[in-house]
């Protein structure tokens, strides 16, 4: 994993690790991680384009 991709996962998973107790149970809290995740797949390629960076 690229120092990119890996830096930008972590502000991800940490911002979401720090809000996931106010969000409920184990339910809401895996469909805003699925959903988290799917959208911060999605944005990393433009990040990467943006950035110059693109492989």
């Amino acid at each position: 994993m690229d120092p990119i991709s890996l830096g930008f996962y972590a502000v991800i998973c940490g911002l979401l690790s720090y809000f996931a107790p106010n969000l409920g149970t184990a339910i809401p809290r895996l469909a805003v991680g699925a959903v988290v995740g799917i959208a911060a797949a999605t944005v990393l390629p433009w990040i990467k384009t943006a950035m110059g960076a693109a492989y």
